[in-house]
């Protein structure tokens, strides 16, 4: 069977790519709504555990399926990753032996097909999100439940072994410069294909804003890590206000904001309202604790918001170093934000955004024509 040139492809998601309000699927959603754009034909192919169907993606795609993603404890005991296990689905690969269109697999999760026989003269693209087992040692790392600690330690060895099944994809498109050392090294044909976000512009405001803005999923123990670590070294000893903004915080940082007046937490939130503080806020202070690919967060602030202060680990070798403000101590952290808060952000700076984001990789049609050569090679 010869590889079919239509341009027509199957993509795998994790999970229903909308609404896109969390970094994987804003990076699948934006992914598939780019790449119809440039004429495209998608097959989209769902897991669903929790999240509704969503006729949205019908106005992008050919033909939207969904499947139950199996998340019965027994997968726990498996040789292949939890997150690879409970994706496995026999209507899928029915569905994918329907034609011979190239197939986009999201992330390690959706892989659990990728070396299947009967794909063998498939294109197979594989997108990494992250270097997986590295990120769930992290999660691993700052989790305080020992039940789930051990999960992410679990989940970490087995997909360090589960990773070599790159060796069936065609092709590994990496989203950042750090996962692109690692996974070159290790496999062929990889490519980086920086994240696909929903900024097709930089739309700063010159003005001043009147408060400094950490936004994450709170639920997230490394987010959460961030935030205590601000409230405690940092917004603490600095009389500026501050705002913590995300959905489902622990008690620990509700307690946290509770004892100072000048930081907020805004909670129960919109993407929307997200987008509005990134944009009202005169710093977006972003650090974190890993360095693994590349944080959504951090365009959205750069895409919209004024100064932005990071440390090492959330810039490192992402070619996004000359526009942010770098601090790693608490010390270099209040420095600069004192620094900061009464600086305007010029147009000048404006304009300098523009032409490193759009010109440089980081401009979704950029990365989406890398991405349909590889499809269509």
């Amino acid at each position: 069977m010869t590889r079919s040139t239509n341009k027509t492809i199957h993509i795998i998601s994790f999970d229903i790519p909308f609404p896109a309000d969390y970094g994987g699927v804003i990076d699948v959603f934006f992914k598939i709504k780019t790449l119809r754009s440039l004429g495209l034909n998608i097959i989209l192919h769902c897991y669903e555990y929790g999240r509704k169907r969503q006729e949205e993606l019908e106005k992008y795609c050919q033909k939207v399926y969904y499947y139950e993603r199996h998340i019965s404890k027994t997968n726990l005991f498996k040789t292949k990753p939890y997150i690879v296990a409970s994706r496995n689905s026999k209507e899928l690969l029915d569905n994918l032996l329907k034609d011979n269109y190239p197939i986009i697999f999201e992330g390690l999760h959706s892989c659990f097909y990728l070396d299947e026989k009967q794909l063998k003269t498939r294109k197979k693209i594989v997108r990494t999100h992250n270097i997986e087992h590295e990120y769930y040692n992290n999660l691993a790392s700052v989790e305080r439940n020992i039940f789930k600690k051990y999960y992410f330690l679990n989940e970490a060895s087995k997909l360090k072994t589960f990773e070599s099944v790159l060796n069936y994809a065609d092709h590994i498109a990496v989203i950042s410069k750090n996962d692109m050392q690692y996974f070159d090294k290790k496999y062929k044909n990889t490519v980086l294909i920086s994240a696909f976000h929903p900024n097709d512009d930089v739309l700063i405001s010159p003005d001043k804003g009147n408060f400094v803005l950490y936004h994450g999923s709170l639920n997230i123990g490394e987010n959460n890590k961030a935030a205590l670590f601000l409230i405690e070294e940092v917004f603490s000893k600095i009389n500026i206000p501050f705002v913590i903004a995300g959905n489902k915080a622990s008690s620990e940082l509700k307690n946290a904001v509770e004892k100072y007046d000048h930081i907020t937490l805004k909670t129960n939130i919109t993407t929307e309202y997200i987008y509005q503080l990134i944009k009202e806020a005169q710093i977006n202070i972003l650090p974190t604790f890993q360095a693994t690919g590349i944080k959504l967060k951090l365009l959205a602030a750069l895409f919209n918001g004024r100064h932005c202060l990071v440390n090492n680990y959330m810039v490192v070798d992402t070619g996004l170093e000359k526009l942010c403000h770098i601090a790693n101590e608490p010390n270099e952290f209040i420095e600069k934000l004192n620094a900061l808060y009464n600086k305007p952000f010029s147009f000048e700076d404006i304009e300098e955004r523009k032409q490193l984001l759009l010109e440089n990789g980081f401009a979704n049609n950029y990365n989406a024509n890398i991405l349909k050569k590889i499809i269509n090679n």
